[in-house]
């Protein structure tokens, strides 16, 4: 229903396209005919007067022609119209101008398709018994004659068949009939509307309502999709709704049905709504009074909660303001606890730190005064040594062998590389990246090997007394036993290797 717009606008497309062909001014009044044609079958069912319009244009056109197939179509067209909008007494008169022997094949079926559909109207609808005998003997008549004309297989012959099922109450053979038709059509066709819609007949007659209403809907939609303005299934839908005391839906789809009847102009359309519009109106406009006095009720009942809902809102607004007060003294008490306890904590760190150091250095200091310690036993034993061997020498007059003694480096060597060892080993323990960070301030190709274990190479040595705080060349030459001379090329050597030459044995004080 809500893209109706959508599918009458496609409609419109394709009519307004037959139009501008029509418009040809080139065109034979045979092909203009069959424009026309064309016309017709998009305006059936969408407009009677444009579909009036077009079948007398058709007239016309045939009687110019002087064509007698196309004067019987065209009367055979306005006649269906004419049944279709309850105009039967009219059909009837043109029905009988026509002279059935004139017919062709496709013709006559329609020819007896209108006379048996007129006849079946008047039987339905007519109070007259001795009338109802006669115009149903007619239909029957016209009826028997068309199936002789159509295939057992086509619709036509079907829909017959089933309508003949359902007068005589066999509704289940018919219901068959119904689903095989059913098949045979796009659900979005006419003709799906119309086995949808004779379906839901049958539902109604053996009092299933739930299954009529789902084929009334599946006809409504079928109808709406092909932009169906002459149809009955909503106005059905909305009088069993109605019946259901749904009244909105029903007052919708009534006022649906009812818009496009107006748009079709049929007035068997409009005495058919008619019969229930004035009710379901009726009946929504009663709700629709009982809404809005319960709607009034609810707003008033809603202005006094709201007005008691402003006092509480203006209560818990200065119970808020007081809350935030207290939050805000409390963030701030919050804030300052906050601060001394990062204070406390930083302390804390401090002490911590302070107390690693402490225990470090207490634990380094014990370790070299025991490394002192043991040093200094050993020199005193080994001078020790050295004053037995020389008394012993002197005592045996050996002043030769004494002499030679004195004169070999061998000793002084192996006392040298002893406190080598220890200086190393004792130096990397108090600096163990020591090598590490040297090489940080290195150029990449001048870096020393990290591998060594608890050894330092000349270079470094000279290093590790400067971040000892030895700076002078002349003391480290002395403690290492090398000239000033070759302590400076050392040095010189280092710092040009270095990535910083101006800076590199101040970044070297500050190894830790």
């Amino acid at each position: 229903m809500a893209k109706r717009s959508i599918y009458d606008g496609e409609k419109e497309t394709r009519i307004n396209n037959l139009k501008d062909l029509l418009s040809d001014k080139s065109n034979s009044p045979e092909n203009n005919y069959y424009l026309v044609k064309k016309i017709i079958d998009e305006y059936a069912y969408y407009s009677f007067d444009s579909t009036l319009f077009y079948i007398e244009k058709n007239l016309k056109l045939a009687a110019q022609i002087q064509n007698e197939h196309f004067l019987n179509e065209g009367r055979l067209k306005l006649s269906g119209l004419l049944i279709s909008t309850g105009r039967y007494k009219e059909a009837v008169d043109l029905l009988t101008l026509i002279d059935k022997e004139t017919l062709s094949a496709d013709l006559i079926k329609d020819y007896y398709e209108n006379h048996m559909e007129v006849y079946s109207r008047l039987d339905f609808y007519t109070p007259i018994k001795r009338n109802k005998a006669k115009y149903l003997h007619l239909y029957e008549a016209y009826r028997d004659s068309l199936l002789s004309k159509i295939d057992e297989r086509s619709d036509m012959f079907l829909g017959i068949q089933e309508k003949k099922l359902r007068d005589e109450g066999k509704f289940d053979e018919a219901l068959d009939i119904n689903f095989k038709r059913e098949k045979m059509v796009s659900t979005e066709s006419r003709a799906f509307a119309i086995i949808s819609f004779e379906r839901a007949i049958l539902y109604a007659i053996t009092g299933d309502i739930e299954n009529e209403k789902k084929c009334l809907i599946n006809s409504a939609i079928a109808d709406i999709k092909s932009s169906i303005k002459d149809n009955a299934s909503l106005t059905l839908l909305a009088t069993i709704y109605f019946r259901e005391n749904e009244i909105e839906r029903a007052h919708n789809y009534i006022n649906f049905s009812f818009e496009d009847a107006e748009v079709y102009n049929s007035q068997f359309r409009f005495v058919n709504i008619s019969n229930i519009l004035p009710l379901i109106s009726k009946s929504y406009e009663h709700n629709s009074m009982e809404q809005k006095s319960k709607l009034t009720i609810m707003l008033i009942f809603i202005s006094v909660l709201a007005v008691v809902l402003l006092g509480a809102l203006f209560y818990i607004f200065k119970q808020v303001k007081k809350l935030s007060a207290a939050r805000n003294k409390l963030k701030l008490v919050n804030r300052n606890l906050k601060d001394l306890n990062n204070q406390l904590s930083i302390s804390n760190d401090d002490l911590n730190r302070l107390y690693t150091e402490l225990s470090e250095a207490n634990r380094i200091k014990e370790h070299y005064i025991g490394t002192f310690l043991n040093l200094y036993s050993d020199y005193l034993e080994k001078l020790d040594m050295y004053r037995k061997m020389v008394r012993k020498y002197i005592s045996t007059n050996k002043f030769k062998a004494l002499l030679d003694m004195t004169k070999s480096k061998q000793l002084i060597d192996s006392e040298m590389e002893v406190f080598f060892k220890n200086f190393d080993e004792s130096f990397l323990h108090i600096y163990p990246s020591f090598i590490k960070q040297v090489n940080e301030f290195m150029q990449p190709e001048f870096r020393f090997d990290e591998k060594t274990e608890g050894r330092l190479n000349t270079e470094l040595r000279i290093l590790a007394l400067i971040r000892l705080g030895i700076q002078s060349s002349s003391q480290i030459a002395k403690i290492l036993r090398y000239s000033v001379n070759t302590i400076y090329n050392y040095r010189v050597k280092v710092k040009n290797n270095s990535k910083n030459r101006d800076e590199f044995e101040n970044l070297i004080k500050k190894i830790h």
